[in-house]
This record gives structure tokens, sequence and C-alpha cells, in this order.
């Protein structure tokens, strides 16, 4: 019998909150799938990793910063299908960090309003999540 379900990719992903309540958010590189489109930091998680402990590594990674697993609160999840794979997108809300957030694996970074995400151009899993966090009043 062949296994015909996508192989489910744990994704994890930022929500960082600044002391005025805005949020940042990167753009793609180019040359990078999705190129130019604002997304939330984050990445794969790897087979030996908490998602936590994905996320504070990809967050120091892209972005300079330094977070603790215990820093990060759970915010919202998205599942979203990518060709032969099905992304679980886990979002996290993070208001402490240390270092000054920089663009390093991106072609820029910004600090938003959350409303001003509705103008930014991002890829559908993100956008599922931004729907997700307004649903329940966190966006």
């Amino acid at each position: 019998m062949t296994n015909n379900l996508p192989l489910v990719m744990p994704v994890v992903a930022a929500l960082l909150v600044d002391g005025a309540g805005k949020l940042l958010l990167q753009q793609r590189a180019e040359g990078k799938h999705h190129a130019g489109l604002w997304e939330f930091p984050g990445g794969k998680v790897e087979p030996d990793e908490s998602p936590e402990a994905a996320l504070a590594r990809e967050l120091n990674e892209e972005l300079a910063i330094e977070v603790t697993p215990d820093a990060l609160d759970p915010a919202a999840f998205a599942s979203v299908s990518h060709g032969s794979r099905h992304l679980l997108l886990l979002l996290y809300r993070c208001t402490s960090w240390q270092g000054t957030p920089r663009a390093i694996d991106a072609a820029a970074i910004g600090w938003f309003d959350p409303t001003e995400l509705d103008r930014l151009p991002m890829p559908p899993g993100d956008r599922m999540l931004v729907e997700r966090l307004r649903a329940r009043g966190r966006a």
C-alpha cells in the first residue's frame, strides 16, 4: 500500500511586538520562494528541536536577536498545502528579546501597525495567520 499523504512540515514564526504595539515583519529576499513578500520571521523545525528552541535559533540566525524559549507565547496556527508538502505554521507572540533586529537573511525588515498588515503582500500562510489573529482580537 502506498502512502499518498503529504509530508507535514512544522514551521515556526514570531509575532514580535514592540513597546508601541508595532509588529516586525521581514521581506523575503530576491531568489527565494515568495521573493518580495512580507512574512513573520521564523523557519523550519529540525527533527531534534522543540518548536520554541527552533524559533529562538531562527530569530538569532535571521535577525541577530536573542530570545529565550520561555519568552514565546503560542498565538495562532495555520495549516497550508504547499505542493507535496503540508506546512503546519506555529505562530508565537514575543515581546522580550535581546539585541536590535537586523535584516540578515531578508531584503528588509519593518515595524508595522497591525492595521497596516492588510496592505502588505504576504505568502498565503502568513495571510492566514493574520486572519486568525484578527479573529481572536490579537492583531
